[in-house]
């Protein structure tokens, strides 16, 4: 009888958790432009973007990319490197690749309709289990379940128990509110993003405190990896409206394919405040003449993973071993350049920012 008593509470105490968080989620929920559609194929293309990406990197990045390819079929028939373009400044260029190869599956085998299941969907290249759940319950109001990290912090500050594996997804399951999935999935992902966050949550501000069963940080949480610190130098040389940039091995494991600055030698001499690479030479080789003098130029920040690098740029020309291209100004913005070639690039205002559109609806 006991028993039945304690599955009856939990059942009333989730019940009373789909009500107030959805009814939060409708008052609170940020003003995203991908939430102004359940078009699947912009839920799709935003969930792409959101993976290990934060919101506000995403937001101008979506607005430009569907400017440029405001459906499956232009995406499909788009050349990879115009993909990569557009994509540039978001990072994992695989999920850019894989997108570009998604398209062409929707497109060719498919009449440009997407799966309207999350099992249908997965078979799309670059579509996992959480992006096919996020997709379905979004765009089509299948009742599947979503599990990401805020997810999963939410889940187990709720129930003050250790979740690991599928444990997670069957918890989120037996949560998910059937008559809103999609609404319900983003809800929680909501909660966790901005109120029930991985340091201080904010449990004065949640509109569920009263049911959760730890009212903040769970004891002995693991702690994030501790960011690595390096420094690095690049060579900026522009001259009659181009940029000499390199590109990097089709096979690289990182941004394979990709264009950037050259990069040059990190062992500097002192030269008053600042530092001057010691490969600084005045010669002319494979008919590059180089600069009688070296300039520095700027400092920029650029992160990747649990590296934050810190970026010297010179205006000077790169080492006489580097082999590149030298690029028009004007096709900069179809090129697939790295996120951070593309920040030094603005940063030196060559190119100008992303545009920010009011909307793409």
């Amino acid at each position: 009888m006991k028993s039945k008593e304690v599955k009856s509470q939990t059942e009333v105490r989730e019940r009373m958790l789909r009500t107030q968080l959805l009814a939060w989620y409708d008052a609170h929920a940020r003003d995203l432009p991908w939430r102004e559609s359940r078009d699947p194929y912009r839920v799709w293309v935003s969930e792409i973007m959101l993976q290990q990406t934060r919101v506000a990197a995403v937001i101008a990045h979506y607005y430009e990319f569907l400017r440029r390819f405001p459906t499956v079929e232009k995406l499909a028939g788009a050349r990879e490197a115009s993909v990569l373009a557009a994509w540039s400044g978001l990072g994992y260029y695989r999920r850019a690749r894989m997108l570009h190869a998604a398209a062409k599956v929707v497109v060719r085998e498919r009449g440009g309709k997407f799966p309207a299941t999350a099992e249908g969907l997965r078979v799309l290249p670059g579509v996992g289990r959480y992006t096919a759940a996020a997709i379905a319950s979004i765009a089509f109001g299948e009742p599947v379940a979503v599990v990401d990290g805020n997810v999963e912090r939410v889940l187990q500050r709720f129930s003050g128990q250790r979740l690991t594996g599928e444990n997670f997804w069957l918890a989120a399951e037996r949560l998910l509110d059937r008559g809103r999935p999609g609404d319900f999935n983003q809800a929680v992902m909501e909660l966790g993003a901005t109120v029930c966050t991985p340091r201080t949550p904010e449990c004065l501000s949640c509109p569920v405190v009263e049911l959760c069963a730890t009212r903040g940080e769970m004891a002995g949480s693991a702690k994030a990896a501790r960011q690595k610190k390096r420094e690095i130098h690049y060579a900026l040389d522009s001259r009659d409206g181009a940029v000499f940039l390199v590109r990097r091995a089709r096979d690289a494991r990182l941004m394979a394919g990709m264009w950037e600055l050259p990069e040059v030698a990190g062992s500097v001499v002192g030269v008053g405040k600042q530092q001057i690479p010691r490969f600084a030479r005045n010669d002319k080789i494979n008919g590059r003449s180089r600069g009688k003098t070296e300039e520095f130029l700027f400092t920029v920040k650029h992160s990747i993973t649990v590296t934050n690098y810190t970026v010297q740029v010179w205006r000077m020309t790169a080492p006489s071993e580097v082999c590149g291209e030298w690029v028009g100004v004007e096709r900069l913005a179809r090129v697939a350049l790295t996120g951070l070639a593309r920040k030094i690039l603005r940063k030196a205002e060559i190119i100008a920012p992303i545009r920010r559109a009011s909307s793409v609806i």
